[in-house]
């Protein structure tokens, strides 16, 4: 359950909380503790942030100076007033312990109201999906608070090293031009694509291999280029440097044969298909830092939308379709964190792949692509 504290006491001491009680007039005396479930929360607001928590620690957190009641969803339909003061509280704590810790992770989550199902914005969303089926997180939450004003602050500095709007502007703008993974990568993919053209689609590994091999030593060999600023002579690369590169970049082809592999095997990837870009990787991602952004209160609800919406176009311009866009991600995601351990980094994206690629309101099989 979210429940709003003060940002500004927050933000000079984190390590606190501050409450914000409410005043309802059909409650005795007055003062009451509003909470909410996820997709009842009202659109962000600079001034009005929420923090969350299980219902089990509402029970341990109520102090006698407390209000006696709890309004769950207040001014919706849905509404309901639950006393908080023990005994109620005892009862509570009971159930909490009973149940044990829901693991909310790994499910597909949407939104039937409050969140777009069609359009720009739905299939920008929908880039981030794989995130969040893995976090358990409403795939089309266009209005987000997410793990709460201090879960998406600490996100955001622990994972990314953000803790300013400057930072998290330069980090979504890196994201959405797809320059947040290695260049090599895209050199590898790239130069296979090429390849692929000339020969009909089908590419030999080793072949593959032996064409890097020869671009980067041409490359490296030095050559004169006429440019705006006139003539201009680069100096050759030293051999031994070269030869380096050269095996760096043979040693990621194996790793990408392996993974795309593997990724056939466990349906990711049609037979005698290939990962054409891994765009994805930084555009899933895009999807979701627009969102963080927002929820940490770096970004506005337009901006973050924009974002969105621009993830997915760029998507469309990469990719033919959610498959394509999915090996995409993976195979980033793989390179990135997995090392060829095929652990979590690995299956963890497979099951939500399967997910996404099958159940019924999926917004891969809901919204089109194209």
């Amino acid at each position: 359950m979210y429940f709003e504290i003060v940002r500004e006491r927050y933000d000079a001491t984190p390590s606190s909380r501050h409450v914000v009680f409410g005043h309802d007039p059909r409650v005795v005396g007055g003062r009451v503790w509003n909470v909410f479930a996820i997709g009842m929360l009202p659109a962000p607001d600079p001034h009005l942030v929420f923090d969350w928590e299980r219902l089990g620690w509402f029970a341990r957190a109520w102090q006698s100076g407390d209000p006696p009641c709890i309004v769950v969803n207040p001014g919706t339909p849905c509404e309901a007033f639950l006393p908080a003061a023990p005994p109620h509280s005892g009862a509570w704590a009971q159930h909490s312990e009973r149940v044990g810790a829901l693991d909310i992770a790994k499910r597909l989550c949407t939104l039937r109201v409050g969140g777009p199902l069609q359009g720009p914005v739905a299939r920008g969303l929908a880039c981030g999906a794989l995130l969040c089926f893995n976090n358990g997180s409403p795939w089309n939450a266009m209005a987000w608070h997410g793990s709460g004003y201090p879960g998406e602050r600490r996100r955001l500095r622990e994972w990314w090293g953000i803790t300013s709007r400057e930072e998290w502007q330069a980090a979504l703008r890196g994201l959405l031009a797809c320059e947040s993974h290695s260049s090599v990568w895209e050199f590898a993919l790239s130069l296979r694509r090429t390849i692929a053209r000339d020969f009909g689609g089908y590419v030999d590994v080793a072949y593959w291999r032996e064409a890097a091999a020869r671009v980067i030593r041409a490359n490296d060999a030095g050559h004169v280029a006429v440019t705006e600023d006139g003539v201009t002579k680069t100096e050759p690369r030293p051999e031994s440097e070269t030869e380096a590169r050269v095996r760096g970049v043979q040693h990621l082809i194996g790793r990408i044969s392996r993974y795309e592999a593997r990724m056939r095997a466990d349906g990711v990837l049609a037979e005698n298909r290939y990962v054409s870009s891994v765009d994805a990787w930084d555009l899933g991602r895009a999807s979701k830092m627009a969102r963080w952004g927002l929820g940490a209160r770096f970004g506005t609800l337009q901006e973050a939308e924009s974002a969105v919406v621009q993830a997915g176009r760029a998507a469309v311009l990469s990719y033919r379709s959610w498959q394509d866009f999915s090996a995409g991600y993976i195979l980033g995601r793989c390179l990135h964190f997995d090392d060829e351990e095929f652990g979590e980094w690995y299956t963890d994206m497979v099951d939500a792949h399967r997910i996404l690629m099958s159940e019924a309101g999926s917004p891969w099989l809901t919204v089109p692509f194209q």
